[in-house]
């Protein structure tokens, strides 16, 4: 969908990642509970549902430090899709309550397992056509994945050397029983990608788009950085000689030191940005429109010393993103960007994102600090533009709210009057606003208040761990975010006929 489709009519839109759907496994998944979702959003009179990226995390969880660009997280594997195809005993599922993060894997190894023996021709057809569809980027992955597996998930720089530096030849020195776990990494993938395509299909019915995101930079310890050594900006010790972060702002006096390897960016223009081309390729079957995350370091970027402990003593460093930019929508003319430009944005930001009619983004929460020009507020919003009351970032509004001082609360008590119904009169307010996109988080349409956050940048344990269930759901909250659906005009008129699964 490009963006002048995704911005013709007027849309109303939930933000929650898959993870944080209801579910009996460790995290939410891409089973019944998903769809469940689609039905309840749609009921409601949304037409957007926006998650976070979609790739196998760290052991931090985060989905901005990623194993892979291109892979899905086999922790959103369904258990039940691979019991309705047959592939798996459902009793096998029962095996292992006791070991939650074991259990996903070993009822998926057991699926791998029966599907070598028992699919249909047709079933085994379009497993090969996957692996050689998605060749240029699965087979790196796999191989990653299980080398990491054998030498205890240390980063690929400790490996030795043959396969560090990927000689010629290190791959005729993988056992047998490794190049099975390679094809069942490639399983894994085959099945992320099919049940993602079914949900997708779903919302697709029920007249739900779906946002998805994409962090700029790349983990150091992910499969891209170890098979595309040159694309990065590496020591002849294939570590970081410079690594990504932002400086001191709203969120850190210190900064942020995110740690990953800048790019090479002198290498993407000399490849015409293969990789980049690849790699949004995924995310345009994946989404319908996708959001750059931190897309002011496609203007410049804060290039930190790899030897500095924080973001303090980085600087501003020119990007080519007109020419990636350009090469991108020029690739994918269909498909719709949208410019996380949150935070201090300087003009040439603001230009690169004009130049290509990349709509940004508001969030009401920033809105508060005396300036009356200030974007965030919603009398200053323009139409093409997703508005928001908060993002995964921010704190849920109504914890927000409580935690400012007095006098802060009674400042933002002269643009709205919150009164004991927050979040509800912001929400309004963003529902409300020329912004032809509205987007509230899942904790804000709940009016959850504190410990409900989902992640605080800069901190890196206790984050992406939130999840609701459907007893925090009442009939009331449907209505009243349907009303308001339809008094804004922005009812999503195929999915509000259905009712919601019970």
């Amino acid at each position: 969908m490009n963006c002048k489709n995704l911005l013709s009519t007027r849309r109303a839109g939930v933000l929650c990642h898959i993870t944080s759907l209801p579910g009996q496994q460790e995290n939410g998944d891409l089973g019944p509970q998903a769809y469940k979702f689609v039905d309840f959003i749609a009921a409601c009179g949304f037409s957007v549902w926006q998650v976070l990226p979609l790739g196998p995390t760290h052991p931090d969880l985060s989905p901005y430090n990623l194993l892979s660009t291109h892979a899905g997280n086999p922790k959103l594997i369904s258990l039940d899709w691979l019991v309705d195809r047959g592939w798996l005993d459902k009793s096998i599922i029962t095996e292992f309550e006791a070991d939650p993060d074991g259990r996903r894997q070993a009822c998926i190894y057991s699926a791998y397992s029966n599907f070598k023996k028992y699919s249909t021709d047709s079933d085994k057809s379009s497993f090969e056509k996957f692996i050689k569809t998605h060749a240029y980027w699965l087979n790196d992955y796999a191989y990653f994945t299980v080398l990491r597996k054998k030498f205890e998930n240390n980063v690929w720089d400790t490996w030795p050397d043959y396969l560090r530096d990927r000689q010629t030849g290190y791959l005729e020195k993988l056992t047998p029983d490794e190049r099975t776990e390679i094809e069942y990494v490639q399983f894994q993938q085959f099945v992320f990608f099919t049940q993602w395509s079914e949900l997708k299909g779903y919302a697709i019915n029920k007249g739900v788009v779906i946002i998805g995101d994409m962090p700029i930079f790349v983990a150091f310890d992910s499969s891209d950085v170890w098979s595309h050594q040159d694309l990065f900006s590496l020591d002849k010790d294939k570590k970081p000689i410079t690594v990504a972060g932002v400086p001191p702002d709203y969120f850190s006096e210190s900064g942020q030191r995110w740690g990953n390897p800048q790019y090479n960016w002198e290498q993407h223009e000399a490849t015409g940005f293969a990789w980049w081309k690849g790699r949004v390729h995924i995310q345009s079957l994946f989404f319908d429109a996708l959001r750059i995350d931190h897309f002011r370091g496609l203007s410049q970027y804060w290039e930190i010393p790899a030897n500095e402990e924080t973001a303090v003593n980085g600087k501003w460093v020119n990007a080519p993103g007109e020419s990636l930019l350009s090469t991108l929508i020029n690739t994918f003319p269909e498909f719709c960007l949208i410019a996380e430009d949150l935070g201090t944005i300087t003009d040439d930001v603001i230009a690169l994102r004009d130049q290509f009619d990349i709509p940004g983004m508001t969030v009401y929460q920033f809105a508060f600090d005396g300036s009356p020009d200030n974007p965030h507020l919603p009398d200053n919003y323009v139409p093409d533009s997703i508005a928001y009351t908060a993002t995964h970032d921010n704190d849920t509004t109504v914890s927000w709210y409580e935690s400012l001082p007095l006098d802060a609360k009674h400042y933002v008590n002269q643009f709205i009057d919150l009164g004991d119904e927050v979040p509800w009169p912001m929400i309004r307010a963003v529902f409300h606003s020329v912004a032809n996109i509205a987007i509230l988080p899942m904790q804000d349409l709940l009016a959850m208040g504190h410990g409900h956050r989902m992640n605080v940048p800069g901190v890196k344990e206790g984050n992406w761990q939130w999840q609701f269930n459907w007893q925090q759901i009442d009939s009331r909250v449907q209505s009243k975010i349907a009303d308001l659906i339809k008094e804004t005009n922005r009812v999503n008129e195929t999915g509000a006929i259905h009712p919601a699964r019970s």
